[in-house]
């Protein structure tokens, strides 16, 4: 009865609607600083919802048959941003054993031993032994004496300290977090996101890939050809790497009006990319921009309320 449903709410031809989850990571095994994170076990049971409720179809192919109206009724596409280890090492076994095909997203400046700045702030408050830390002398509006004795006052504090540094200049966040991780007194890890050969990896299984910029900045914060470098730079770096051409792109945050602008839109498009994504909620359609397909993911993980939200989301 379900799949009936996705296919009458997204008929094909020009009437279709493309439904487009995006993930982060996969763990292990749950995480108690961030128990609403997908594990294993959760991925597996939402790629088997996925493949009884849809034609899951890969992006690129997906982003060409919606503009020319030949979209499969009941159309999926799943995509993963930034380029954590385990969507090579969790993730693509998973994958490969529902016989789904996923794009992912690099940013490529992570590659081989890098770790994004908001990792960064996380693996230190997870890390640290101190059950307590003055973080006044960074000059953070509302963060001074923070405690740190629970999982849960240690995710209150990730909380705040990600709102605070989230949208601040590129060199001054890279600086708070330096002086986060000396004032917890931590050696961060080195392993979270992706190496060069676990991206080849990646494609040689038959996943996509897709640009995601070099360093993941908030692209509406750059000027305009910090930004077009950030852009192309990605992208030439993935080319080299893959020998083939990257023709997808994901917008970092991904907010349409706060995280990019139709001037970045327009820097994804002469750059010749043939298809874009953001976060905004919703589902593509054959009018949509190429160059800002919507996506969406449920954070339910009870099957029916999985489905209702989905549902919900493709008449946005």
């Amino acid at each position: 009865m379900i799949r009936p449903a996705f296919k009458f709410l997204s008929s094909s031809g020009f009437g279709s609607k493309l439904t487009t989850l995006i993930f982060h990571r996969v763990l292990e095994q749950r995480d108690e600083l961030f128990p609403e994170e997908v594990t294993r076990e959760d991925f597996d049971a939402i790629c088997s919802w996925l493949k009884s409720w849809f034609t899951v179809v890969p992006l690129d192919e997906a982003a060409a048959l919606l503009r020319q109206g030949r979209l499969p009724a009941g159309a999926a596409c799943i995509t993963f941003d930034d380029g954590y280890a385990d969507n090579h090492d969790v993730a693509l076994p998973i994958l490969q054993r529902h016989g789904i095909t996923a794009t992912f997203f690099i940013a490529t400046g992570f590659l081989d031993g890098g770790r994004m700045w908001n990792d960064s702030i996380i693996e230190s408050i997870r890390l640290t032994d101190l059950a307590e830390v003055d973080l006044s002398s960074l000059g953070l509006q509302g963060i001074s004496c923070v405690d740190l004795l629970s999982p849960q006052s240690r995710r209150a504090a990730i909380d705040a300290l990600l709102r605070c540094i989230k949208y601040l200049p590129f060199e001054r966040r890279a600086e708070l977090v330096d002086e986060i991780a000396a004032l917890l007194k931590v050696d961060l890890p080195n392993d979270l996101m992706m190496t060069r050969a676990q991206v080849r990896g990646l494609r040689h299984a038959g996943m996509g890939i897709g640009a995601h910029t070099v360093g993941h900045p908030i692209l509406a914060r750059l000027d305009e050809v910090q930004a077009q470098l950030e852009i192309a730079n990605g992208r030439d770096s993935l080319e080299g790497l893959l020998n083939e051409k990257v023709q997808l792109f994901a917008y970092p945050n991904g907010k349409p009006g706060r995280d990019y602008t139709q001037r970045d839109v327009d820097l994804v498009k002469g750059l010749g990319f043939s298809a874009a994504v953001s976060t905004q909620w919703g589902v593509g359609r054959s009018s949509s921009d190429p160059h800002q397909i919507p996506r969406f993911t449920p954070w339910d993980r009870q099957r029916t309320r999985f489905c209702l939200r989905l549902l919900q989301n493709m008449q946005r």
